[in-house]
């Protein structure tokens, strides 16, 4: 490996330190109360030294935001190509699960935490997640054609169904289930997305 290429590498290598150590710093603090001082100290670098990389904090939410929706929808390209479009749909919930329970820093600053302001109106920000909302909107649009769903806006279901299951998989992300019985926790999550999934047929 040449100078050139291993310089590169270290860039890549730093870089993607910065962009872990914020994306943990956001999820425990929140955004506005992580600075980019905040992270160049649990780095032990100057904060001259993020500036390298970013050119703001917001910038650097950005980034951490875009690398989280390309994985998530890596995910969503796993649905299965069950010929019942019906099964495709009930399995993207379990897919939506594995990848916020895999990934729950990644998950809290995607749906939960509060985004600044300029990255929301961003619109190139959004594209991957309007892709993956798509895999969720035409699988809806599958099961109306298949004849599911009859009379129901299209709409309306995966609004439905998004919310349902990004409220069970907050509950968990946000160790908000402390009313239940710890050791049934993970039983009773899933419990309620097959239960959601079989009220889904019925609709």
């Amino acid at each position: 490996m040449g100078i050139n290429e291993r310089r590169e590498r270290e860039k890549q290598e730093m870089r993607n330190f910065i962009l872990r150590t914020a994306a943990d710093l956001f999820t425990e603090l929140g955004f506005e109360k992580t600075s980019i001082r905040t992270i160049a100290e649990k780095i032990e670098y100057s904060p001259a030294t993020i500036y390298l990389y970013f050119k703001d904090k917001n910038e650097l939410f950005y980034a951490i935001s875009q690398e989280a929706f390309q994985l998530f929808f890596k995910y969503f390209q796993t649905v299965s190509q069950d010929a019942d479009p019906m099964k495709r749909l009930q399995g993207l919930g379990h897919i939506y699960f594995k990848f916020a329970f895999e990934n729950p820093g990644y998950y809290d600053l995607m749906f939960i935490l509060r985004a600044p302001m300029d990255v929301e109106e961003t619109e190139d920000h959004w594209e991957l997640g309007h892709q993956s909302h798509s895999v969720l909107t035409g699988l809806v649009n599958e099961c109306i054609a298949a004849g599911y769903f009859k009379g129901r806006d299209p709409d309306v279901l995966s609004h439905l169904i998004w919310s349902t299951v990004h409220g069970i998989v907050s509950l968990k992300v946000r160790d908000r289930m402390k009313v239940y019985i710890e050791e049934e926790r993970t039983d009773l999550i899933y419990q309620s997305l097959d239960l959601f999934n079989d009220i889904l047929e019925k609709v």
